[in-house]
């Protein structure tokens, strides 16, 4: 079946958005359509602002070509992602690279209100800051550290957002910025970010795994982001882990994954650790007035302390033990581990490894990959950033994109 006019506009725009600039030429001959199509089409979204043919091309003879590019400047976009411990705001031009960015510790249990009330107030601020963008804000992209209801944008019983059950989040953004909004589980945009910008950009199937205050997962399939029927698909935080002692877990269940391998069972196995002294190393700490968390666990493991790196390794198999029965049945090519847990390193990267071979079909693993995230601390604003601009930036959506206010 032939494409329509609208999925070669679709096709030629993330082409452009996705590989870089080329001539129409070599934009022909890359979709195979005719070049009088191509070239239509491309004029079009020439007229709407997204694309600019203001390059020299290589020459193979004749009139020499001029390259299109995809006018990332036309555009900005506001990434927020709201964490269980804290908020990160940034603003990103059409490309998704962040120019000013913004984080603080935030308790979400202050509810919705208060905290659209303080992101609005953050919003301000940068958008006032020299270094951004000039261009338009055009829409709005949040994470939330919740199950979400795409569709509707809205929190569905969020185990670590009390109070956030239901609320309209979208529409309140929108109603707060003048702009659409979109709004997904964080993890979920995560895994877009790495799709789009980040080391899964070749890869058409793998997990974006989260390991922070709580525990998820993204999915992507076939290039697209898996949300699954309700928007709760790579929802791992809750799978049981073997261990003697099960910990509660925040859901009133015990054993969970959330509960053995996320930044707050670790700050619990920390504290634990220097009050019995098995670790030197974070008693002394406490000792000194030091409000113990993760990543004093791994400053105590990189210093060699053995209580902190066995630790780290147990967090591991945890992990690994977990993702073993989603790698089988997935069976994705690269799994990306993010987060603040993450930065443990590479003790912790070696025990998810060892435990995800262990625990997974051979066949499942032949040509796998587990790695860091890319990405880094601007992960959520960046898949935030692009689960709104994946929306406003869809074929159909031209004649609205001529219709906004001048471009640079």
């Amino acid at each position: 079946m032939e494409s329509g006019p609208e999925d070669l506009s679709q096709t030629l725009l993330n082409m452009l958005r996705f590989t870089g600039p080329a001539t129409k030429p070599a934009l022909t001959e890359r979709v195979g359509a005719g070049r009088t199509l191509v070239t239509q089409k491309i004029n079009e979204m020439i007229d709407a602002g997204l694309l600019a043919e203001d390059r020299i091309g290589r020459s193979t003879g004749g009139r020499i070509p001029r390259e299109v590019r995809f006018r990332g400047e036309a555009g900005s976009v506001v990434g927020i992602e709201v964490g269980s411990s804290g908020i990160d705001v940034g603003i990103t031009d059409l490309v998704g690279r962040p120019s000013v960015t913004h984080h603080e510790d935030w308790d979400v249990a202050q509810g919705p209100e208060a905290t659209l009330d303080r992101l609005e107030q953050i919003v301000d601020l940068l958008r006032a800051d020299p270094r951004a963008p000039e261009a338009p804000l055009v829409a709005v992209g949040a994470g939330l550290a919740a199950p979400v209801e795409f569709s509707s944008g809205r929190p569905v019983s969020p185990p670590y957002m009390p109070g956030w059950d239901g609320y309209p989040v979208r529409d309140q953004l929108t109603d707060r910025f003048g702009v659409e909004a979109w709004v997904d589980n964080d993890v979920s945009a995560m895994a877009l970010g790495e799709l789009r910008a980040g080391l899964a950009r070749d890869a058409s199937d793998f997990m974006f795994v989260k390991l922070g205050w709580g525990v998820g997962a993204g999915l992507v399939s076939r290039g697209g982001l898996h949300r699954g029927a309700d928007g709760c698909a790579g929802d791992i935080a809750h799978i049981t882990v073997p261990t003697k002692s099960p910990a509660l877990c925040r859901c009133g269940r015990r054993g969970c994954l959330a509960a053995h391998a996320s930044g707050a069972a670790l700050t619990r196995e920390a504290r634990r650790l220097a009050d019995t002294g098995e670790s030197p190393y974070l008693a002394l700490l406490a000792a000194q007035g030091t409000a113990l968390g993760a990543a004093d666990v791994t400053a105590a493991a990189r210093a060699g302390d053995p209580a902190a790196t066995e630790l780290l390794v147990q967090t591991g198999r945890f992990v690994g033990t977990a993702l073993g029965t989603y790698v089988s049945f997935f069976n994705p090519s690269l799994v990306v581990i993010g987060g603040g847990v993450s930065k443990a390193g590479d003790v912790l990267l070696a025990a998810i490894r060892q435990a995800v071979y262990e625990f997974s079909l051979p066949l499942a693993t032949r040509h796998l990959q587990i790695v860091p995230a890319a990405l880094g601390d601007d992960a959520g604003i960046v898949g935030a950033a692009f689960t709104a601009l994946d929306a406003v930036l869809r074929a159909d959506r031209l004649t609205w994109w001529a219709g906004q206010p001048p471009r640079k």
